[in-house]
């Protein structure tokens, strides 16, 4: 597995050849510095570690700067693990959108928007008691019964009910690379990821 650190731009869209339009999201895709190479010898695995985003000195520790150093380049935000890469990179070299190619298809990890402790209407698109009349107090949004007394006895683990919502880890899989648009480090990919706009994305490619 192989791939790019990145951030979302926003959403736009495409026309293919027969005229249709497409939802597509616009991703800022490095340019990544290799800021560690693992090896099966050395490490017990193999992978490649990619750095993104510049960084100010005075947010970054000691040992990082030093880790920085040894790549020979200045700090950066985020770090990210890929494994075995088809090509072979060196500590220091960078990799970019040209790792990429129109047609192919990757996988895309976000952090999604966070909406806060949430009822089961917004979480779980519950309808609620839908009739107001017969008796029906506050009851319109209301989760319902949630077991029985006698047996169980309790509540079971997993039961769709009000909590925290959204924050969560995503990936998005089998996202198509419409457009590669190089001289701006910009990667067009088919349909929608998680997350704002401007937050850090991985775009992952299976070889």
């Amino acid at each position: 597995m192989s791939g790019i650190i990145g951030k979302k731009v926003g959403m736009t869209s495409l026309f293919d050849a027969s005229g249709k339009n497409l939802p597509c999201t616009v991703i800022e895709a490095g340019p990544c510095v290799v800021t560690q190479v693992k090896s099966d010898d050395v490490d017990g695995y193999s992978s490649v570690q990619l750095a993104f985003d510049e960084a100010k000195e005075k947010n970054t520790s000691k040992a990082m700067m030093g880790h920085f150093k040894k790549a020979g380049t200045t700090p950066k935000r985020v770090l990210v693990e890929f494994g075995r890469f088809v090509n072979k990179h060196q500590l220091g070299e960078i990799v970019t959108v040209n790792e990429f190619a129109e047609g192919e298809f990757v996988d895309v990890v976000g952090t999604s928007k966070g909406k806060g402790f949430q009822g089961v209407v917004k979480r779980y698109n519950f309808k609620g008691v839908n009739d107001a009349t017969h008796g029906q107090h506050n009851r319109l949004r209301a989760p319902g019964s949630i077991g029985a007394s006698s047996y169980p006895s309790r509540v079971f683990k997993g039961m769709r009910m009000a909590g925290r919502t959204g924050g969560g880890r995503v990936k998005m899989i089998n996202l198509e690379v419409l457009k590669v648009v190089e001289d701006k480090n910009l990667l067009i990919v088919k349909g929608s990821i998680a997350g704002p706009n401007g937050s850090y994305v991985i775009v992952e490619r299976w070889n």
